[in-house]
């Protein structure tokens, strides 16, 4: 089999000696476990590595491969720049991996280079390597913001690379764990931070990468994980193959996680293809979903699904409650594929001759004008979960204390600058968090104290 196996690893500086000066003897096991790692990947004495980071250039709806023949770097940034790394790359690898990425729709190439140096999520593992091997010749591949399945479908175009070729290839997940372990740490303690190590261990531990899928954006977010994407790519790049897992440590003595584990192929096992298991229960989701939907819920996925797949808005159907019809409202759209926003528009006030029209209008935006994301594409449309917010009319408040983040929205207007927040938002947890994503929509000075605050409620439709 081309692909002779994976390893989980993270990549603190500190634990290279040069830049950790004796601080690196904290994480000792975590040393010890990366050897191990490192001499397993010389074992398989593959022909080329690949290795994904999350600190390589990174765009929201493309993944960047290594352009060029080769690239260096070195730990200047963490005051060792005697501590270098340098690379061959297999481009015969990187061109063919980029064609069999756009065969399946996957934006991928080597366009957008911003940096040639390496970043320490490629150099930290190679170190490593190199002291047990050093035949190889690398592919660099960095992270996007695209849905995990997109990540997942990479690692299997990665496969098909190295079997179209012939090479044997080993794979590196590069990506620490969450950095919200411990209140004295660097970045803090949230409660999601143990919860997301102890979870992703046990997963990554097994080898079970379909349970990859099921953890929610917003909860990784909270987690403020690091490697989720890369073990997600790394995972595609062993679909359909018997692993042996093996778990080799996990720390978090800094207040970050730091997990290694390995992965060395002995097979073929047909019954693990994941993303299909993965795609063929949302879409029995969504069929259950969408037998439960009510009319306005209902009506907004019509409309997405008419539209992305014909670019024809629909006309107001017949058989809806009367109050879509005579009613007028501001609505707000929101559309989430694989827990995270995936397109919300909406408006403040009524514009619109009835609630049906406004959810229409909006719908068709959410889908395909929010200027933060490209526009839903036709494979998307089963995995999308809507939400209609109609809400109630606004009233001015005084201050803050007026305000509850679960139960009213808040306008933030300073002059012309008028920013909105939905009411209950997953990750939205104060008043103080609500007023300063607000202010942040409008343009706001986080600090701006002659503002105007308005407060309304919302009826939320699923």
């Amino acid at each position: 089999m081309p692909v002779k196996g994976a390893v989980m690893v993270p990549h603190p500086p500190l634990i290279i000696p040069d830049v950790g000066r004796g601080e690196e003897r904290k994480i000792q096991v975590t040393i010890d476990a990366y050897h191990e790692a490192a001499r397993k990947i010389a074992s398989w004495k593959p022909d080329t590595v690949v290795v994904l980071s999350p600190h390589s250039v990174m765009y929201a709806d493309y993944f960047h491969i290594s352009p060029g023949k080769g690239a260096q770097g070195d730990f200047g940034q963490f005051r060792a720049p005697q501590v270098k790394i340098q690379v061959r790359y297999d481009t015969e690898f990187v061109n063919l991996l980029s064609q069999e990425a756009d065969a399946r729709d996957i934006p991928a190439g080597t366009m957008g280079e911003r940096t040639r140096a390496l970043d320490h999520g490629i150099m930290i593992p190679l170190w490593f390597l190199n002291h047990y091997y050093t035949d190889y010749q690398a592919v660099r591949i960095g992270l996007s913001g695209l849905p995990l399945c997109q990540h997942y479908m990479l690692g299997q175009c990665i496969q098909k690379t190295a079997e179209l070729l012939g090479r044997n290839i080993a794979v590196i997940g590069s990506g620490d764990l969450s950095h919200k372990l411990k209140a004295e740490g660097p970045y803090g303690f949230q409660k999601e931070g143990p919860e997301y190590d102890e979870r992703i261990m046990d997963v990554m531990g097994r080898g079970d990468f379909r349970e990859l899928f099921n953890f929610p954006e917003d909860f990784c977010d909270r987690a403020a994980e690091c490697g989720h994407r890369s073990f997600v790519i790394m995972a595609g790049t062993l679909d359909r193959l018997e692993v042996k897992s093996e778990r080799l440590s996990h720390e978090g003595t800094f207040g970050v996680g730091y997990g290694v584990c390995t992965y060395e192929t002995c097979g073929k096992a047909p019954e693990r293809d994941f993303l299909r298991q993965y795609l063929e229960a949302r879409a029995r989701e969504a069929e259950e979903r969408k037998q439960k939907e009510d009319p306005y819920v209902s009506l907004a996925r019509r409309t997405v699904e008419t539209y992305v797949r014909t670019g024809r808005k629909i006309e107001v159907p017949e058989g809806l409650p009367q109050e879509m019809y005579s009613g007028r409202a501001g609505v707000f759209v929101s559309l989430k594929e694989e827990s995270r926003l995936r397109g919300c528009i909406g408006t403040i006030s009524p514009v619109r001759k009835s609630i049906a029209e406004e959810i229409i209008e909006n719908a068709v935006s959410a889908a395909t004008k929010d200027p933060r994301f490209q526009a839903v594409e036709p494979e998307e449309l089963a995995r999308l979960i809507y939400s209609v917010d109609v809400l109630g009319e606004t009233e001015e408040i005084q201050s803050e204390a007026e305000l509850d983040v679960k139960r009213y929205g808040v306008v933030v207007s300073r002059g012309y600058k008028r920013g909105l927040l939905l009411p209950n938002l997953e990750g939205v947890d104060t008043v103080e968090e609500q007023v300063a994503i607000a202010k942040r929509k409008a343009g706001i000075p986080e600090d701006a104290e002659d503002i105007r605050l308005e407060r309304f409620e919302v009826v939320r439709h699923f």
